[in-house]
């Protein structure tokens, strides 16, 4: 029986399965973060780390066969090296001695757990976004991923933002009234929207906190607000136009191809899976917008499986 690790290492936090050549998951663990472009090398590999505990703590020493993992910010070659050497490094993967260890993009693992295989395309738009696809030619093509201050268009931090933005612009007169303004002050016990200003700048809050307040614009779209709700049909152009990129870039109309849709920003009350695929359908007839089958950690579990 061989015995593999799965790894989702996100925006938001670290997922980690032991997985057996059966698929079957037999420990899971869940830590913090590990985009290394955001929060750093050290944070990130403290996070693997205790996802890898976690997940192997109820096992009797198993041998770990292979490791894959799928990092948010690992885009690049050059990244994936600094990456995996130090990881390779660290006493817990030394320990364990994987024969093979993988290191790739967080959207290929996400493509593989939440389709099963690895034709198709994933729509990832959690605290970040980036679209990648794969075709039965094994050629691929990816949009976006450039980060939050480059790109991200259509994740919860770009929603948060545009939705701050818009309440402190209603606020000044500069855009029609919008129930966000009351929204955030209750969320963030404000005694006034110009508060804002000591949350966002002076409590050192990172990209992750600020797209925890995405739900608030969801919440505010979903009661009717007019803004809001223009904030989440922006989000969705962006990303039904950066997955028309991928598909008239790899794809052709020949058989039905599967967009999975993963992220919590697809997860919200607004229906904005709905509205993405409405759109999308639009354009491509023969697509099929799905939830994910599995989640991402299991995607990286399936490849590492495929490793052997």
């Amino acid at each position: 029986m061989n015995y593999v690790l799965g790894i989702d290492g996100g925006g938001s936090k670290t997922v980690c399965v032991l997985m057996d050549d059966n698929r079957q998951v037999l420990g899971r663990g869940e830590a913090g973060p590990s985009n290394y472009q955001s929060i750093g090398i050290a944070a990130t590999l403290k996070s693997i780390k205790s996802a890898i505990q976690e997940a192997i703590e109820i096992t009797n020493n198993v041998k770990i066969s292979a490791i894959c993992l799928g990092l948010a910010g690992a885009g690049r070659a050059a990244d994936i090296e600094i990456i995996k050497k130090l990881i390779q490094e660290l006493p817990i993967v030394r320990e364990l001695q994987p024969a093979n260890f993988i290191i790739c993009n967080d959207a290929l693992i996400a493509l593989l757990g939440g389709i099963s295989h690895d034709v198709g395309i994933v729509v990832a738009a959690g605290t970040g976004s980036i679209i990648f696809g794969r075709n039965h030619q094994g050629k691929t093509k990816r949009v976006g991923g450039w980060g939050y201050i480059l790109g991200d268009e259509g994740s919860a931090y770009k929603i948060a933002v545009a939705g701050m933005q818009a309440a402190l612009k209603a606020y000044d007169g500069r855009e029609i009234s919008t129930s966000l303004v009351e929204d955030f002050k209750q969320h963030l016990s404000l005694t006034n929207i110009e508060d804002l200003i000591e949350v966002i700048y002076r409590r050192g809050w990172g990209v992750k906190e600020i797209a925890a307040l995405a739900p608030i614009v969801d919440f505010a779209a979903a009661s009717g607000d007019e803004i809001a709700n223009q904030i989440i049909d922006n989000a969705v152009n962006e990303l039904v136009k950066a997955t028309s990129t991928v598909i008239e870039a790899i794809f052709n109309s020949e058989s039905i191809l599967e967009v999975v849709t993963t992220g919590s920003v697809w997860r919200g009350r607004c229906k904005m899976q709905e509205r993405f695929a409405t759109s999308i359908v639009r354009y491509f007839s023969f697509v099929r917008v799905i939830y994910p089958r599995h989640e991402p950690a299991m995607g990286a579990g399936l490849l590492a499986l495929q490793s052997l």
